[in-house]
C-alpha cells in the first residue's frame, strides 16, 4: 500500500481545501433551507471521513443559525453486503445522542457516493437505532456508477469518473490535509467510496 506522500502525489487534484470548505458551506445552507432551520435535526457522519464532515457542517450551521445541531457517528461495517469478500474490516464506534433519532430529521453525511451500498447499509443500521421522521443524504463527492436506487439530497461536487478511476479524499482531521484527487487506478488509494 502506498504511503501518504505517494498517494498524495498520484492523480490530479479536483478539490482543494478552499473548494471543500465552500462545498460544505453550501451543503450546510441547503440543509437549513430544506429543514426550515436547525430544529429536530441530527447529523450522522458515516465512519470514518463522514464524521469530520458532519462536524464541520454542524459548525457551519451553528454559525448561521446560532443553534447547536446534534451530531453523531454511524458505523455500517456489520451491515455491509460485501463482508464475505472483504471480511477483515475493523468496526468503528457508533455514537448517537440519547433519543436523538426518533422523530428527527436525520442527515447521513458521507465523503464519496459511489455504488450506494454503504448508504444502503447505513439505512439498515439506522433502522436498528430508531425511527427518524425523515432521512436525507449529504455527500462531499458524488462520482456516479450507482448500483442501487440511491440519490444524495445534498452534493458538494458531482465528479464524473471512469469505473477504473478512484476518488482519493483526504481531510485534515484524518489525513493532515484537505483535498480530493482522481487517481487513475482503483488500487491503493485512500478515501471512502459508498
Amino acid at each position: 500500500m502506498p504511503t501518504h506522500a505517494q498517494s498524495a502525489s498520484a492523480g490530479r487534484v479536483v478539490l482543494d481545501a478552499g473548494d471543500i470548505s465552500r462545498a460544505l458551506t453550501r451543503i450546510s445552507h441547503e440543509i437549513l433551507e430544506r429543514n426550515k432551520g436547525a430544529e429536530d435535526l441530527l447529523l450522522l457522519g458515516l465512519q470514518t471521513r463522514g464524521v469530520p464532515l458532519a462536524e464541520r457542517i454542524a459548525t457551519n450551521i451553528a454559525e448561521v443559525e446560532g443553534a447547536t445541531v446534534a451530531t453523531g457517528s454511524l458505523d455500517v461495517t456489520m451491515y455491509r453486503d460485501d463482508l464475505r469478500s472483504h471480511p477483515t474490516r475493523a468496526p468503528h464506534r457508533t455514537q448517537v445522542p440519547d433519543g436523538a433519532v426518533d422523530g428527527k430529521t436525520v442527515v447521513l453525511v458521507d465523503d464519496v457516493l459511489f455504488s450506494g451500498r454503504t448508504i444502503r447499509a447505513a439505512l439498515d443500521a439506522l433502522s436498528d437505532i430508531g425511527r427518524p421522521a425523515a432521512v436525507r443524504l449529504a455527500v462531499l463527492v458524488d462520482r456516479g456508477h450507482r448500483e442501487l436506487p440511491i440519490r444524495a439530497d445534498h452534493v458538494g461536487k458531482n465528479l464524473p469518473t471512469a469505473r477504473t478511476e478512484r476518488v482519493s479524499l483526504h481531510l485534515v482531521e484524518t489525513d493532515g490535509e484537505d483535498e480530493v484527487r482522481i487517481v487513475g487506478s482503483a488500487s491503493g488509494s485512500k478515501g471512502g467510496e459508498a
